[in-house]
């Protein structure tokens, strides 16, 4: 199976300059004296996660034939996001399907950037299902949300940022659902600094990733469950696991009250807006303590968070 590679990390980042932004790098110094986390804000990204990096350096490469037919999708609420912008910059017309459980400003957001929103299931192999239905029957073309190539060299352009940013990065910690977001990170610090580590972090109860690592193949869980509801794939993508193995020095987890006091955590002291997925990362690296090689990065992956979830967060922490 071929990695990404550089080259098309930087080709990536050519392609989506001027659509998604180069956020920045945030130093957030805890109250306590300890040594600062350093946030990298695709909170801030267009459409509100890193997700826009993917799903434009898709787009952008599919010939007018299939931009004309249009484009689908399946995803939590992001990528739907993000692959509506996408065509609707490009001209396209986007259909996302969507669980029935997606958070409604998730929903809204999509269909406020043009896109046809269908529900299925609670899943994402429900949503895959029925996106590749919809693609056989209507002739569209499926973009996916984490396991294709130029999903991860998008992605990747989000380690190519941090290594520019900080080059005396030691560490990089980053959400894992599907994998595109990781494997994209990792293949672009590790191919430009093997020294530096990356940690992979996923909820306790959708740890996905780990259960592959350990099985050493995709596996696919029965059950998912947490309130970071876009890390909630019950498989890997192969290409994606391909890319763990390979450039992911660990993968650990977080329970859900970590991931909410991250959240909490986040919004009081930075004043920063990070749905649970997002927060994950930083839920991880107040986990890992004194044991975190620094400087160290947090990718806050997404911040698409209704104020009720916020207030759920604040509940749950306690």
């Amino acid at each position: 199976m071929n990695l990404v590679t550089l080259a098309a990390i930087d080709e990536a980042a050519e392609r989506i300059a001027g659509v998604a932004r180069r956020t920045p790098l945030m130093e957030i110094a805890p109250l306590t004296g300890e040594p600062p986390i350093w946030a990298k804000c695709e909170n801030l990204q267009a459409a509100g996660a890193f997700k826009i990096r993917g799903a434009y350096n898709t787009v952008a490469q599919l010939d007018d034939e299939a931009r004309g037919r249009g484009v689908i999708t399946y995803s939590s609420g992001n990528h739907a996001q993000a692959v509506a912008l996408a065509a609707r910059t490009l001209g396209a017309k986007a259909t996302v399907v969507m669980p029935t459980t997606a958070p409604r400003i998730k929903v809204d957001g999509a269909r406020e950037l043009g896109a046809e929103v269908l529900f299925e299931g609670t899943t994402s192999q429900d949503r895959r299902v029925r996106a590749e239905a919809e693609t056989a029957s209507r002739g569209l073309t499926l973009v996916q949300p984490f396991d294709h190539e130029w999903i991860v060299a998008g992605q990747g352009t989000v380690g190519r940022e941090i290594l520019e940013q900080r080059p005396d990065l030691a560490t990089v910690v980053v959400p894992v659902g599907g994998g595109g977001l990781v494997a994209g990170v990792s293949a672009a610090i590790k191919q430009a600094n093997p020294e530096v580590r990356v940690v992979g972090v996923e909820p306790v109860g959708a740890a996905t990733m780990t259960a592959s690592l350990d099985a050493g193949r995709p596996v696919t869980l029965d059950r998912v469950e947490s309130v970071a509801d876009g890390l909630l794939p019950v498989r890997p993508g192969d290409l994606t696991f391909a890319h763990v193995q390979e450039f992911v020095d660990e993968v650990v987890t977080v329970d859900d009250r970590a991931i909410a006091e991250a959240v909490v955590w986040l919004h009081r002291r930075a004043k920063l807006v990070v749905e649970p997925s997002g927060a994950a990362s930083v839920a991880a690296v107040r986990q890992m303590g004194a044991d975190v090689r620094r400087p160290v990065v947090a990718i806050l992956s997404g911040g698409n968070m209704a104020p009720d979830t916020l207030a759920a967060c604040v509940e749950l922490a306690g």
